[in-house]
């Protein structure tokens, strides 16, 4: 009995949590390899393309619920998650136009792109914060659980109950089905085929008839339909706040490298080992440590290996070891150009 407390209780604030919160990072995640592996260039503006997207998404759902439309028990946010999608895309291509397009014409070094694109990251960042201003925004509506932990002890009989919220959930359905989407674009369609060609080779693709444009804009319309589902799941999960996304790319470019740089499916691979590493080590495992242990027994410390405040930098140490023992990721990827 003692034991499966202890499973039901890291269940409830680990397991679970890690895993929508992995799902968050894996598409995001999968939006900056894209662009790495099209453009070569890493894109720092995609935190703040996922805030936009998240923002508009916030938007349309208070006009929704102003004139009395909802969809309970499910959140009204997924109404405005399509046209979080299409302004997060709008932005992309926009940037791409005014902006990347003229320094690819240049023939520009990766790291004047990369450049370009923290100037970008700027101009969002205080676009957004205009608009709808840098204070916490509490979006979830609808039922708040598919099960609560009273419930789960009610049935089973533990002393330890497992919650699961009904934003988890739909975080894990969502992800899964874009992930599926993305990878049977990438792997079964011309376009996508066309993409993976462009990002081995790209003098080879030119020369088979690729048109270069429309990888381009293709590789961004899915970068902005991700980064704005990623965004809005996550305001959904946790809570919207802009500044909470230029955070976040430090997870998101961590999970990038460690899964390899230019690799999908490394991607989402990185994703979720960046979440357990950041909520495994956040944890306090006291009472977990106290289950396995003698009766009436527990540590007199809270087993805490860092603070919930220093989670990020978690994301930052296995950035770091990575680059210096792996470059190129679990999944030999490609190496940043200078």
């Amino acid at each position: 009995m003692e034991l499966l407390n202890a499973i039901a209780l890291l269940t409830n604030f680990v397991l679970i949590p890690a895993t929508a919160y992995g799902a968050q990072i894996a598409l995001g995640a999968l939006g900056v390899t894209l662009i790495f592996g099209i453009l070569r260039f890493a894109n720092f503006s995609h935190g703040e393309v996922m805030s936009f997207g998240a923002m508009a998404a916030i938007l349309f759902t208070w006009f929704l619920q102003g004139q009395g439309v909802s969809i309970h028990p499910l959140p009204t946010a997924l109404l405005g998650l399509p046209v979080g999608i299409l302004a997060a895309i709008a932005v992309t291509l926009i940037a791409d136009r005014v902006v990347f397009r003229y320094y690819r014409q240049q023939r520009v070094t990766p790291i004047t792109l990369a450049m370009a694109s923290i100037g970008l990251l700027f101009v969002l960042a205080g676009l957004v914060r205009f608009i709808i201003g840098p204070e916490h925004q509490n979006i979830a509506d609808g039922e708040r659980f598919l099960i609560t932990a009273f419930e789960f002890r009610e049935m089973t009989g533990l002393d330890e109950g497992i919650g699961i919220r009904q934003t988890q959930a739909l975080t894990l359905v969502i992800a899964v089905i874009a992930m599926v989407a993305l990878f049977w674009f990438l792997q079964k369609t011309r376009a996508g085929k066309a993409m993976r060609a462009y990002s081995d080779n790209v003098d080879l693709a030119l020369l088979s008839g690729i048109n270069p444009d429309r990888v381009v804009m293709i590789a961004w319309i899915i970068t902005g339909a991700l980064a704005a589902t990623a965004a809005t799941l996550y305001s959904l999960d946790k809570v919207y706040q802009p500044f909470i996304f230029l955070q976040i790319l430090l997870p998101i470019f961590a999970a990038t490298i460690l899964g390899g740089i230019g690799q999908p499916v490394g991607a989402v691979i990185g994703a979720f080992v960046v979440a357990y590493s950041e909520v495994m080590v956040t944890y306090a495992f006291r009472r977990f440590i106290g289950y396995l242990g003698p009766a009436d027994w527990a540590p007199e410390s809270m087993v805490q290996l860092m603070s919930t405040n220093y989670k990020f930098a978690v994301s930052f140490i296995i950035l770091v070891v990575v680059l210096l023992v792996r470059p190129t990721g679990i999944i030999r990827g490609k190496v940043i150009e200078r």
